[in-house]
């Protein structure tokens, strides 16, 4: 096994800009950190959760995943329309009835959901531990071990993200519609970018 390869593809798609890592930038600036991190504690859980399906039902997902894919393509571009229109609607003013709504999104169930319709992380933990791992190693304490090491990753991803929302906060806050623009046309250009 190519150990530098694998790190590399692990590392290169989790840190790089997707649905909740945008989201876990949107909610930082937005609702603090405190919320931040319980949404990303969601979504560690939920990635470690599909990266563990993967491992275990590596046959049956191999013969049913192109099969359900285009339903998870649909799914995964109606919600992050949805998540783009979220975060639009911050730019403005904010009404009592928008900030119970955004404070919905910082939570650990929204994080944990979030990663079950996300087609960035459905399709890399559905083919990052049979295509690096299952290969080279059979044992089930070097499959464990892997799922355990790329869900760590991906927690430093998310709280990567965290981190910059944290840092960046006041300079989002000057430019909070500006920002939220942004955030909402990556969104909208990942939506899209699936269909590509």
């Amino acid at each position: 096994m190519n150990m530098l390869s694998f790190l590399f593809y692990c590392f290169i798609v989790t840190f790089t800009p997707g649905p909740s890592t945008l989201m876990i930038f949107s909610i930082t600036h937005q609702e603090g950190t405190t919320r931040a991190l319980r949404y990303t504690y969601g979504a560690t859980l939920a990635f470690g959760l599909l990266l563990t399906a993967s491992a275990t039902l590596n046959g049956l997902i191999a013969a049913v995943l192109p099969s359900i894919l285009l339903g998870m393509q649909i799914v995964g571009s109606l919600y992050m329309l949805y998540l783009a229109y979220q975060i639009s609607r911050k730019s403005k003013p904010k009404k009592s009835s928008q900030v119970e709504s955004v404070a919905t999104m910082g939570t650990f169930k929204a994080g944990f959901i979030t990663q079950f319709v996300n087609p960035k992380v459905i399709l890399f933990t559905m083919t990052v531990i049979p295509t690096f791992i299952m290969p080279y190693y059979s044992a089930a304490s070097a499959l464990l071990t892997s799922v355990l090491g790329v869900t760590l990753i991906g927690f430093l991803a998310y709280t990567t993200w965290v981190m910059f929302g944290t840092i960046f906060k006041r300079f989002l806050q000057r430019h909070q519609r500006i920002a939220n623009l942004v955030m909402t046309v990556f969104l909208l250009y990942a939506a899209v970018m699936m269909w590509v």
